[in-house]
């Protein structure tokens, strides 16, 4: 075999998309919530969630070849959005304290005015593309040549999340065609930011990111999702690979009873497989191999509160039962990105284990 030079993280990534060899396989994360983390990595002593932007970058550049944009620290502050919703900080996470309505008629209402806004917006193509150029470009020369994996939404999990399940449940039987406007309206919105944007030298693939799924399966009936999720997911996904990036569909829970339909909507893989809901990378690649796959490592029980020892053989199991090194089609991450509980050993030691195990043929 002829020999090869290593892959650059852009080549690595690629090729992973691409379902090519690698070199060894890539390192997706999120990394802009665990302090200890961060201190880590950076050397620095890190007080509570005392650090900036520019650490959370300093972290990437060593450990990943594809990233999640880097968010500083939200702060304990309990803010109230033009719309009326309260939302309560608490320096990595945040939760909703109370909405401007209380039943499935004010969000009707508040539905309608936020759609009616969509469609009211201006909109300068060029302004949206000089300036999403000039943010990747900004972020790139923080991380260096890891890849920026950034986010397209269809408004779906937005909406649900916003109205709460018990509202949104009465909501939608009510109101279909306020739900259909809405999404409408959204996915047009993202339609033309999209084909204002969208540049593979830029990045190569694109998130989206839509909660749908408890442990138990789908939280809707599949009626509603091919009336109210599939078609847009499919919209988003072509106009994507118009431009020549790939798209990957994100959702917790499991999930797996969909895979076809989701992959019928163009999707070139998916991200966040939680073990301890049923969705196990290894059996996931291995039925899928036509589909990307990421995230995998389970990130409660094994990388809170298992050891490096455990970290280690979970790894070196989904790239070797996988054929991860030959077949390209996975990148190593957790399942619940590198949160405050996530020991620091325990990332240092996925991150290990990925190095330790190598394509010889490059």
């Amino acid at each position: 075999m002829t020999t090869r030079f290593s892959r650059s993280k852009r080549e690595r990534v690629e090729a992973t998309l691409n379902h090519q060899p690698v070199d060894r396989c890539a390192i997706l994360e999120q990394l802009s919530y665990n302090p200890r983390v961060i201190a880590d990595w950076t050397g620095k002593p890190i007080d509570g969630f005392d650090y900036t932007v520019d650490d959370i970058c300093a972290v990437i550049r060593q450990t990943c070849d594809l990233v999640m944009p880097p968010v500083a620290p939200r702060g304990t502050t309990r803010v109230t959005s033009p719309d009326g919703f309260v939302t309560q900080h608490d320096n990595w996470t945040s939760w909703r304290v109370s909405r401007p309505f209380s039943d499935e008629h004010g969000a009707a209402a508040w539905l309608r005015r936020r759609a009616a806004d969509m469609q009211a917006a201006h909109f300068d193509r060029e302004t949206a593309r000089a300036d999403y150029r000039r943010d990747i470009t900004e972020l790139q020369v923080k991380i260096g040549d890891t890849v920026i994996l950034n986010y397209s939404g269809t408004g779906f999990c937005g909406a649900f999340d916003s109205m709460g399940l018990e509202i949104f449940t009465f909501f939608q039987v009510e109101y279909p065609d306020v739900l259909k406007a809405y999404l409408e309206a959204s996915v047009a919105c993202e339609l033309r930011r999209i084909h204002a944007v969208a540049d593979p030298a830029l990045s190569p693939v694109i998130l989206i990111p839509e909660d749908f799924a408890t442990k138990q399966g789908p939280i809707f009936p599949p009626a509603f999702l091919h009336k109210f999720h599939f078609p847009y997911v499919k919209k988003l996904a072509d106009a994507w690979h118009e431009h020549g990036v790939k798209a990957l569909y994100h959702s917790d829970g499991n999930w797996k009873k969909v895979i076809p339909n989701l992959k019928a909507c163009g999707v070139d893989g998916f991200y966040c497989l939680e073990p301890n809901c049923g969705m196990d990378i290894v059996e996931l690649k291995n039925a899928w191999p036509e589909m990307v796959w990421a995230g995998g490592v389970d990130g409660v029980d094994l990388l809170e509160r298992g050891t490096p020892a455990q970290v280690r053989v979970e790894v070196h199991r989904h790239i070797r039962e996988t054929n991860a090194l030959e077949t390209g089609g996975m990148f190593v991450a957790s399942s619940s990105e590198i949160n405050p509980p996530v020991k620091p050993e325990n990332f240092k030691a996925m991150v290990d284990a990925v190095g330790e195990l190598r394509n010889p043929g490059f």
